[in-house]
């Protein structure tokens, strides 16, 4: 299989800004270490540079491990009761320090692969080599690109916009939401304009980029575009769900037909800082929201998810799905009762991505890759843009696709559907399939749920989210962009409320 820390000229992203002689003698470079003018010759150094940016993807800032917390555990899905309380505070929209280690390292490691992807576009081009592989590199390093500012504009809003290889005096503009949003939009469709049917696993497809760039156009309400997209990815044959819904969360069955774009993660390496050759290319979620005694439980899962999930199978049996998100008395816990962890029965746990069906123990090397868009959501989501377009009917039987997996097999929608009955249905289709995978924060934004001091009643109700009653409007939206670039570029201006 292949990952994305292969070889060490893959890992060196930071490749030298300055070139030219330097005039203090105790100021050497090392003439090992490649720079921008001695590195992007070959076929061979821009194939490498574009497994550095894809390495970009296993940063603790970006899928390793914060992003979680941002994604998940600030929705309504989660909670954090961390003794580190500042941790706790990022998740309760509790920001006092806007150096807080989850958000730097968010906003740090995005723009660390930013700067990758903007290396590849900018050197890439000249480089003589094989004419079909140069176009399909290029376009997996806007996927990239797309997919990393559409993260930081997700959690930043206003951000640097910074599309050329950056130095030390480099001052970027600052990007609108709207101006942000384009630019990602611009990437993912020259990501889908060249990048293969196939490809290498691990790396970004013609459907990978279908499906997220139809993401992005849900979150602008752009219905049509998005349906259009969606409407490709489904006929173009190359997906199914998978029979079993656990396998789209193990090892075993990783990059399977159900799988659109995954984060390849491995537990080989298991040293080392995270950015070298050889470095740990683990998945660290396991650790952070792993259940008492085996977990540190930075994150758990909110108690209503329980009640949600509630439906039976057409046998008559609870939904599995309810037991593969969420740790649950009286579940066992790697093979012990919570009564044996003397952990309290009423409280619920991240069940989905943990490792207990294959080991007894929880560090920061899970193997386990994380699914960034599964065919299951493309559906979904399709559903919700044909009912948004006035096509309620349409939308049913896609929902039954999901809804019949035959390892979940609950009964299929039959009734007639106004628009605003099939909203509420998938609002509860998404939770039921998709808790837990980094989609809800999204989905409270497009809905508009964060946007009135109604629904943020609802969503701050004490059997609901609590840590709502935190929640600002037109501040909480966003994280704070941190102190350290603020004070180092001056065109920066700090997010409103902050």
């Amino acid at each position: 299989m292949h990952f994305y820390k292969r070889t060490a000229a893959a890992l060196l992203g930071a490749l030298a800004l300055t070139t030219g002689c330097q005039k203090d003698l105790l100021d050497k470079v090392n003439p090992n270490s490649p720079t921008v003018g001695t590195f992007w010759q070959t076929q061979t150094d821009a194939a490498a540079g574009v497994t550095a940016a894809y390495s970009a993807l296993q940063f603790p800032g970006t899928y390793a491990r914060w992003l979680h917390f941002a994604n998940d555990i600030r929705s309504d899905e989660g909670y954090s009761l961390s003794p580190w309380t500042d941790l706790a505070n990022f998740t309760r929209f509790v920001q006092f320090d806007y150096d807080l280690e989850p958000t730097r390292v968010i906003w740090e490691d995005h723009y660390r692969g930013v700067f990758r992807c903007n290396q590849i576009l900018a050197y890439v081009p000249a480089i003589q080599m094989d004419a079909a592989m140069q176009k399909t590199l290029l376009a997996e390093a806007h996927f990239l690109r797309g997919m990393y500012y559409f993260n930081l504009v997700t959690h930043f809003g206003n951000v640097a916009m910074i599309l050329e290889p950056s130095t030390v005096t480099s001052s970027p503009m600052q990007a609108t939401v709207e101006e942000g949003m384009a630019q990602v939009v611009s990437d993912l469709q020259a990501a889908v304009a060249d990048l293969p049917v196939a490809n290498d696993v691990g790396h970004a497809t013609k459907g990978s980029a279908e499906a997220l760039l139809g993401r992005v156009y849900m979150q602008q309400h752009k219905w049509a575009e998005a349906s259009a997209l969606f409407t490709t990815v489904i006929n173009s044959g190359k997906y199914a769900l998978v029979a079993n819904y656990l396998d789209n969360f193990t090892i075993a069955n990783e990059n399977n037909s159900e799988s659109v774009f995954e984060v390849q993660f491995s537990s080989v390496n298991q040293g080392g800082g995270q950015d070298v050759a050889g470095a740990s290319e683990g998945f660290e979620r396991a650790q952070f929201f792993g259940p008492p005694g085996i977990g540190w439980t930075d994150g758990r899962a909110r108690p209503w998810l329980l009640t949600e999930i509630s439906e039976k199978t057409v046998s008559g049996a609870d939904d599995p799905r309810r037991d593969i998100t969420v740790f649950h008395y009286p579940m066992l816990l790697f093979g012990q009762t919570y009564e044996q962890r003397n952990v309290p029965t009423t409280d619920t746990f991240w069940h989905k991505y943990e490792d207990d069906r294959t080991q007894n123990f929880e560090n920061y090397f899970s193997g386990i890759n994380f699914r960034v868009i599964r065919y299951a959501d493309v559906l979904l989501m399709q559903a919700e843009a044909l009912n948004e377009l006035g096509q309620t009917a349409a939308a049913v039987p896609l929902i039954n696709q999901v809804r019949q997996r035959p390892s979940v097999n609950l009964t299929p929608l039959t009734a007639t559907f106004s628009q605003a009955q099939m909203r509420t249905q998938i609002m509860h289709e998404r939770v039921c399939e998709l808790a837990g995978e980094g989609t809800r924060w999204l989905d409270l934004n497009r809905w508009g749920l964060l946007k009135s001091q109604g629904t943020l009643d609802v969503l701050k109700a004490p059997s609901h989210d609590p840590d709502f009653i935190n929640f600002v409007i037109g501040k909480s939206e966003y994280l704070p962009i941190t102190r350290t670039d603020l004070t180092a570029d001056r065109n920066l201006k700090q997010n409103p409320g902050y």
